[in-house]
């Protein structure tokens, strides 16, 4: 009878199990969590609100629904710092149990990060860390990685070969103290000598300096222009501060210097002001015109390169969970459908070479003051007065020659036309 009544009893459990089984939610409803890493405090604070703006600007669009998938967006601030990075990764792993991890700043937080998602098989996704070699020589040792954003030179090795074709020759080159100067100095040198250009003179002010009056004394006379990389607060405080010396010749700036995230506090004296870069809040296209018509209605202000980045990396995590009907495939999964996809989002179109960064147009910007899309006061915008279309990390030397290199650091390319 005991034998019989636990006969019994297994079967209504099972079949309790099973009819649980039927009415539970499937795998699809289940929410994505997504961990953000992003300064919120400190110098870095205005970039961080910027990058979990847009982000948080996709999601919302979406109704925080990726396919049947539940987003959840749990933002945690480094201020900047790679250690409290690794940190604040580390607990939303372990702690928060995120399936993505997205952002951080600076280069040196990309390097630091992504050893994490190697040893706890998560994907990281570099909206904004450019650091070449994450998806350069050192891309197998991290699997679950792939950038949404750009690699530090990518946008330079135009850069340079624009300065070339302008007709200078002899260039100044001044950019923060680390990894992201290094390697955007890097690019922009070897294009630029490489079609006939001298870079005469490097000089590096250390990262977050707001007192350039101990380099400026120190620029070489002779050349024919300075080529600046700028990041946070710095990119406000150079040009003005090299204007006011009296320096008369153009200025170009990598990437960062002329952002969005700086524009709207800097003066009239940036016009003229050539840089480059993925993305261009004055780019004319319908689909870009949109995003910042309605970035400017929900946060006050222009979307920078920060919160264009973000917000398509939104977009590009949807476009993944589209295709698995809202569930998450697994670390490996993600990110080989993630490397497959050609999407078009406000900065133009993205694809993805098979080291796992974008291929993607370069714009030539010229900082310029109009009206633009309807707004009725003129402002500074970075007008696009040339497109590089997909521009690869590795601009035309081809990927094998390219990586025969080392990557761009303080001492390479060598200053051999300084004195």
């Amino acid at each position: 009878m005991a034998l019989r009544c636990s006969s019994i009893l297994l079967a209504l459990l099972s079949g309790a199990a099973l009819a649980v089984a039927a009415s539970a939610p499937s795998h699809a409803a289940d929410e994505l969590r997504i961990g953000m890493i992003a300064p919120m405090t400190g110098p870095f604070a205005q970039v961080g609100k910027d990058m979990v703006d847009g982000f948080n600007m996709y999601v919302e669009e979406a109704g925080a629904d990726f396919a049947g998938a539940k987003v959840k967006v749990i933002v945690e601030d480094d201020v900047a710092k790679p250690d409290t990075g690794v940190t604040k990764a580390k607990k939303l792993i372990l702690q928060d149990k995120v399936q993505l991890l997205v952002g951080g700043v600076l280069a040196s937080t990309g390097y630091a990060l992504a050893p994490i998602s190697t040893s706890d098989k998560t994907v990281y996704i570099p909206s904004v860390p450019a650091s070449d070699d994450l998806t350069q020589r050192d891309a197998s040792k991290f699997p679950y990685l792939i950038r949404t954003g750009w690699s530090s030179s990518q946008p330079h090795h135009p850069l340079g070969q624009w300065a070339c074709d302008q007709g200078y020759k002899k260039i100044v080159a001044i950019g923060a103290d680390y990894a992201f100067g290094y390697e955007s100095v890097g690019g922009f040198q070897k294009a630029f000598e490489d079609c006939g250009g001298q870079i005469v003179q490097k000089i590096w002010p250390p990262l977050g300096a707001k007192d350039f009056g101990p380099y400026i004394p120190g620029i070489r006379a002779d050349a024919d222009a300075v080529f600046s990389l700028m990041v946070g607060p710095m990119a406000l405080q150079f040009p003005k501060q090299l204007r006011q010396s009296g320096y008369k010749k153009p200025i170009i700036g990598g990437g960062t210097s002329y952002d969005e995230f700086a524009l709207p506090f800097m003066d009239d004296g940036v016009i003229g002001d050539v840089s480059a870069l993925q993305y261009s809040a004055a780019l004319e296209t319908p689909k870009n015109e949109a995003f910042v018509k309605k970035y400017r209605t929900k946060y006050g202000k222009v979307p920078s390169y920060f919160s264009e980045t973000n917000y398509s990396t939104a977009m590009m995590i949807h476009e993944v969970l589209k295709g698995t009907k809202g569930e998450f495939p697994g670390p490996e999964q993600f990110v080989a459908k993630l490397a497959a996809l050609k999407i078009d989002t406000p900065r133009g179109p993205v694809s993805f070479d098979d080291m796992r960064n974008p291929v993607q147009n370069i714009y030539i910007k010229k900082v310029e003051k109009k009206k633009l899309f309807g707004y009725d006061k003129e402002e500074l915008w970075n007008t696009v007065i040339k497109t590089y279309p997909a521009v690869s990390q590795f601009w035309t030397y081809g990927k094998d020659a390219f990586l025969k290199q080392p990557v761009y650091s303080r001492d390479f390319p060598s200053c051999r036309f300084c004195n």
